[in-house]
């Protein structure tokens, strides 16, 4: 029982990483950094399947090796909050939810830039 909670919980984070990649403020890595966890708790093929994949499983491999993020993803993730952010000025939303969107924002983009770029190459 305990380990189709797992696998549950690893689609559901594998779900919400894939709408991460075109919603600006909902992350991926995080979530594929869950998923991972998960399945390794529940299906080692839908592990190795994440680790292996194409798309998802590099940003998974130098994370666990290197506590890194990518510098191309650095820039993708900081343009994403900056272009969210952008949004909601231009929408004209009450200015403390720009403020509270800034303040979370900045705090993620510090996060974010001091974690090392990985491995050169």
């Amino acid at each position: 029982m305990l380990r189709y909670f797992w696998l549950s919980l690893g689609f559901a984070s594998v779900g919400l990483a894939v709408i991460g990649i075109v919603l600006p403020l909902l992350p991926t890595t995080p979530f594929l950094l869950m998923a991972a966890f998960c399945f390794s708790r529940s299906s080692q093929r839908f592990h190795d399947w994440l680790l292996d994949h194409p798309r998802l499983g590099p940003g998974i491999r130098t994370w666990r090796a290197h506590g890194a993020i990518g510098r191309r993803a650095k820039f993708a993730a900081i343009g994403a909050l900056a272009g969210a952010l952008g949004l909601t000025v231009l929408v004209g939303l009450e200015p403390w939810i720009i403020g509270v969107q800034a303040l979370v924002a900045l705090c993620v983009a510090t996060f974010i830039l001091t974690r090392p770029d990985g491995p050169a190459g």
